[in-house]
């Protein structure tokens, strides 16, 4: 793939800041930690690193509530760390994408501090007045993503408008100064190397200004209901702005790039973030939210690529991320070994499929949900919004093990408390454990993403599925390759003549176990 098109087939590893690698010894990840494991990144095999927000924030919600989109936070560092860190990766072959957080900003930002003050900057936000008697009720039945309502009242008797936590106000994209700071903060990274950016959030900018009530009680962000004619979710003003931000990424070349965080209920409307004239790539969540279940994947595979293809562009395929239970547990809840072995077979059908892919840290190393952190540590949002009833995502946010027997695993100064505390089981999964056990999920990874760049017919293309039993996948890339995956109870036999390239889990006698995907040629 020419330097141009890199995106339409990369593999990029997200980076959760906080939680990868921390070198200054305080507990919680920074941008040098991150720096100091670049080589390891580089022989992982990925081609790019996205990282989550390093912005100063106050840390409401992990870095999302941003109080300053150009300045980096003290918890991770300063400005040098930046720029030093892109200059690394591109030295080691890594392309660096940023998060950029539009749809709210931290309520310490200046302009929420100036329009709460009653300065012009108000227009800037969805400030309402409240309905009853004395306006005391919120404007609409609209609800927060964390839980409870979205909307707050300030004093002076308006509510402002968070689809997520109180202290992340929406912006209102129909102000013209909103749209005008974003498109500067694009060419302020843009020009300072960075490769691209990963937009959150990005089907919930614009809101119906009738602001209509929804008369349901359904915003958690994994499981969308019927968006298509959501008073704040997807609506088709939302392309407008990104076609003006696609032509500012081309003011910088033809690399660089956009990835779309945007939960729609169809693959149909996925594909109008990424025609020729808008974003990129955009995550494909309906992989991500399938079932281990042949008919369910087959159908999302489909739907995907040709949702996808008729706009010309890429599948970007993904299993897990830094808002979403670990896939390890979620393939087979209860069962952490079946986890496992689905998690290698899925990998390997997830690289085979046409298009590019994101990996979320710790994946490669086989990590699961930790679903018994104690109460006292939780730091989502969700735990507090939603009256404790739903823990949130600390569980896929736990700090990585890098080596040791013993927390704090290498990702700290020994002695040093983790920001959220390891397992001790972990000691078997560090990076350093793993590194030379050919039977390891890393060295899976490794194997599989050498192959992938190898291998002529993998990355983008197309694809063509071929007979298979019930319960098997099968399909064949060109130039000669094949990839079948296992999802019944029973074993199912190779294709005539194929030799097996990689498999996910031991396959003898040409005979696939179940939970287990195979790459061969021939057949």
């Amino acid at each position: 793939m020419d330097s141009a098109n890199w995106w339409r087939d990369a593999v990029v590893y997200e980076v959760y800041v906080r939680s990868f690698a921390d070198a200054d010894g305080d507990g919680t990840g920074d941008l040098a930690g991150l720096r100091s494991r670049l080589g390891y990144l580089a022989d992982l095999g990925v081609d790019a690193v996205w990282t989550t927000p390093w912005y100063r924030s106050p840390m409401v919600d992990g870095g999302y509530d941003v109080e300053d989109h150009r300045a980096v936070d003290p918890l991770f560092g300063a400005e040098p760390d930046v720029l030093e860190l892109v200059a690394e990766a591109h030295r080691v072959g890594l392309r660096v994408l940023i998060d950029v957080v539009p749809n709210h900003t931290s309520d310490r930002h200046p302009w929420f501090r100036a329009a709460l003050a009653g300065g012009p900057e108000r227009a800037r936000y969805h400030f309402r007045p409240g309905r009853g008697a004395a306006g005391e009720l919120p404007p609409t039945d609209w609800r927060s993503v964390f839980g409870g309502p979205a909307w707050t009242r300030v004093p002076g008797g308006e509510w402002y408008l968070h689809l997520f936590a109180p202290e992340q106000p929406d912006l209102d994209w129909d102000n013209a100064e909103v749209r005008a700071e974003f498109e500067d903060l694009l060419r302020f990274w843009f020009s300072r190397g960075v490769d691209g950016v990963r937009i959150d959030v990005a089907h919930g900018l614009l809101k119906d200004p009738r602001f209509p009530d929804l008369g349901v009680d359904d915003e958690e962000i994994a499981r969308p209901p019927d968006r298509s004619h959501h008073p704040h979710w997807d609506r088709d003003g939302v392309h407008e702005i990104y076609r003006s931000w696609r032509a500012i990424a081309g003011e910088f070349g033809p690399g660089r790039v956009f990835v779309a965080e945007a939960w729609v209920d169809r693959p149909d409307r996925l594909a109008r973030y990424v025609r020729p004239d808008e974003l990129h790539t955009a995550f494909n969540f309906d992989f991500l939210r399938c079932a281990w279940d042949p008919g369910e994947l087959r159908e999302v595979i489909d739907r995907t690529v040709g949702a996808l293809g008729a706009v010309g562009a890429p599948a970007t395929w993904v299993l897990s991320n830094h808002d979403v239970v670990r896939h390890v547990t979620r393939l087979a809840p209860g069962d952490v070994e079946l986890g496992r072995r689905r998690a290698r077979a899925a990998l390997l059908l997830m690289l085979a499929l046409p298009g590019g892919a994101y990996l979320y840290q710790g994946e490669e190393l086989g990590l699961e949900e930790v679903e018994d952190l104690p109460e006292a540590v939780l730091a989502d949002p969700t735990w507090e919004r939603s009256g404790r009833t739903r823990r949130g995502r600390d569980g896929c946010r736990v700090p990585l093990p890098w080596s040791g027997e013993a927390p704090p695993f290498g990702f700290t100064a020994d002695g040093a408390a983790t920001w959220l505390p390891q397992p001790e089981h972990w000691r078997t999964l560090t990076a350093s454990a793993q590194a030379d056990d050919p039977g390891s999920m890393l060295h899976l990874y490794r194997t599989a993403l050498a192959t992938r760049r190898a291998h002529p017919a993998l990355g983008d293309g197309t694809m063509a599925w071929r007979p298979a039993p019930p319960g098997v996948l099968s399909f064949a890339r060109e130039p000669g390759f094949g990839c079948v995956v296992n999802l019944s109870a029973e074993p199912c036999a190779l294709p005539d003549g194929a030799r097996v390239l990689l498999a996910s889990g031991p396959v003898t006698g040409g005979r696939v176990p179940p939970d287990t995907a195979v790459w061969h040629g021939g057949g």
